[in-house]
């Protein structure tokens, strides 16, 4: 039997952002539990379970988006704690984020920085 779009999210969602992925669904299931179910189905089932890239990879194209758009930082948060999760190195992220300070400006790319500063303190990453 082939597992369903959400059940495959699911489990995709587990594996990358763990804990703080379901408290995301979990906070939603009381005022919009149908956009919790969208993002689990649309978001892990079908985007991040496609073949192409690894999910480092997803992970760090992540990050540069929610960097560039320099007002989402408790998704970049979460997004942070799920690259770290998957492997990703403080280095990588930061780096990442320096890229995006080109292409995003300086404004997005220190909000983006002070947000990993945050989230690699409380992972213990110094």
């Amino acid at each position: 039997m082939t597992p369903s779009r959400y059940d495959t999210g699911l489990a995709r969602l587990a594996a990358i952002d763990g804990a703080a992925g379901e408290k995301v669904i979990a906070a939603l299931a009381d005022i919009a539990p149908d956009l919790g179910k969208y993002v689990i189905e649309f978001g892990f089932g079908d985007v991040y379970s496609r073949p192409g890239l690894d999910v480092k990879s997803r992970e760090l194209a992540t990050i540069a988006a929610l960097t560039a758009l320099g007002h989402a930082q408790p998704q970049l948060a979460v997004h942070l704690h799920a690259a770290l999760n998957v492997g990703c190195s403080r280095e990588e992220i930061i780096e990442v984020i320096i890229q995006m300070a080109l292409y995003a400006g300086f404004p997005a790319a220190l909000n983006a920085m002070f947000t990993a500063k945050a989230v690699f303190i409380e992972a213990g990453i110094q």
